[in-house]
């Protein structure tokens, strides 16, 4: 399957689409005028790899051309591999004679009616982009370059994916959810561990060294000793914590 990918020269596009149609000088017209709205846009026609690819791409929202029928088994499957793999929102490019057909149902976000208006696409896009990051936002935790996804209990540090035991996942989500608060060992074996623990606060300190060799590097720093109290955690650079 050929495919390329368009940005606008010295811009950096927001966000990534993927566009899967048969090229043609419309689609072709679309996707460079979505580009000068300050998008990348990829291109690929309908097969058994184009979710593969806009994974590969990270892409943010994906356009279907429909021009063939919505009740196929083929154009289904992709929808449904899109959302079931990706999560991406999804908008239909229809013909006008597809639209007494149309099944909404089968995963489509929004759509758009041939012949398409950009000005209308950007809109449609950037309203449906911006529910989702709405919505994404809730289960994300960012500190920095330091981001904890909660839906997925995921850690990455400069979108680098950080491997975590449970436990230092639970630790690093409690010390982050109460940015710059001061919290005893004991404080810290009660919420996270739970108030039936029975051992010392010693392990507080394993998973504490722990977590700063998997989490910091020369160039952040994020948990702080403060001495003869606890630990806090702050978003800061190397060399700025104080114990």
């Amino acid at each position: 399957m050929a495919g390329f990918t368009l940005t606008k020269p010295g811009e950096k596009a927001v966000f990534k689409l993927f566009i899967v149609a048969k090229e043609s000088e419309q689609i072709r017209k679309l996707s460079s005028e979505l580009v000068l709205s300050n998008f990348t846009c990829s291109i690929a026609s309908d097969g058994e790899d184009v979710v593969e690819q806009i994974t590969e791409q990270t892409a943010n929202l994906v356009l279907i051309s429909m021009d063939c029928s919505p009740a196929t088994y083929e154009l289904k499957h992709l929808i449904q591999s899109v959302k079931k793999e990706r999560h991406l929102p999804v908008i239909a490019l229809l013909p006008k004679e597809a639209l007494e057909s149309f099944n909404p149902v089968i995963g489509i976000d929004d759509f758009v009616v041939e012949p398409w208006d950009v000005t209308e696409v950007v809109v449609r896009i950037k309203r449906i982009l911006g529910q989702k990051e709405r919505m994404d936002s809730k289960d994300i935790i960012k500190c920095g370059d330091l981001v904890i996804d909660l839906a997925k209990c995921e850690v990455s540090l400069g979108g680098k994916l950080i491997m975590l035991t449970f436990k230092e996942y639970q630790l690093l989500n409690f010390l982050t959810s109460n940015q710059g608060k001061v919290f005893t060992r004991e404080a810290l074996l009660n919420k996270v561990w739970g108030w039936d623990y029975y051992g010392g606060d010693r392990t507080v300190d394993v998973h504490i060294r722990r977590l700063r060799s998997k989490i910091e590097d020369r160039n952040h720093s994020f948990i702080d000793t403060v001495r003869n109290i606890g630990y806090k955690f702050i978003e800061g650079k190397k060399g700025e914590r104080t114990g």
